[in-house]
């Protein structure tokens, strides 16, 4: 049977909550920082700080355009291109963050593809030894391994990696 773009949404986004409880779950008594790449309409930023309200969270996004109630605190937002923004981040927050969650991938696969390699180059730099990424697109970050997905999460539909200790 073939997916709707709904089941693919639904499929997704269960995917995603299954593995952002499992990271909670994982980073529990570990210090670091929380890094959410792409904003988007905050729902996934509000789902962070009301699961981790101890974790300070940095938000990068090219602009905000979310709900007014999930806007994050002006210091806390690193706005402009992600390649910049985490270059910058790499630089005031090198190897600090303990949870890394990137919901950046689009509809086309050269926007995937590119970002992809984008992200797999750039999140080394700012991830603490042991850190979980969340991804919503496969990466091939040096020292990191790739880790199976959580129950209720379908293969293919987002992706855990833990960085190198």
């Amino acid at each position: 049977m073939k997916l709707t773009r709904l089941d693919k949404l639904r499929l997704r986004l269960e995917a995603q909550n299954a593995c952002l409880g499992w990271a909670f779950e994982e980073i529990a008594g570990k210090p670091g920082l929380v890094f959410e790449l792409g904003l988007g309409h905050g729902r996934t930023y509000d789902h962070l700080r009301t699961h981790l309200p101890e974790r300070d969270i940095y938000v990068f996004d090219r602009e905000i355009d979310c709900y007014e109630d999930c806007t994050p605190p002006r210091d806390r937002m690193l706005l402009g291109n992600i390649d910049e923004t985490l270059q910058a981040a790499a630089e005031r927050f090198p190897k600090a963050a303990a949870l890394v969650h990137s919901d950046m991938g689009s509809y086309t696969e050269a926007h995937n593809s590119a970002m992809s390699a984008l992200l797999s180059r750039a999140l080394p730099a700012v991830l603490a030894p042991g850190a979980i990424v969340v991804s919503d697109l496969p990466l091939a970050m040096t020292g990191a391994t790739a880790l199976p997905l959580p129950t209720g999460a379908q293969e293919g539909r987002y992706f855990l990696y833990r960085a190198g200790v």
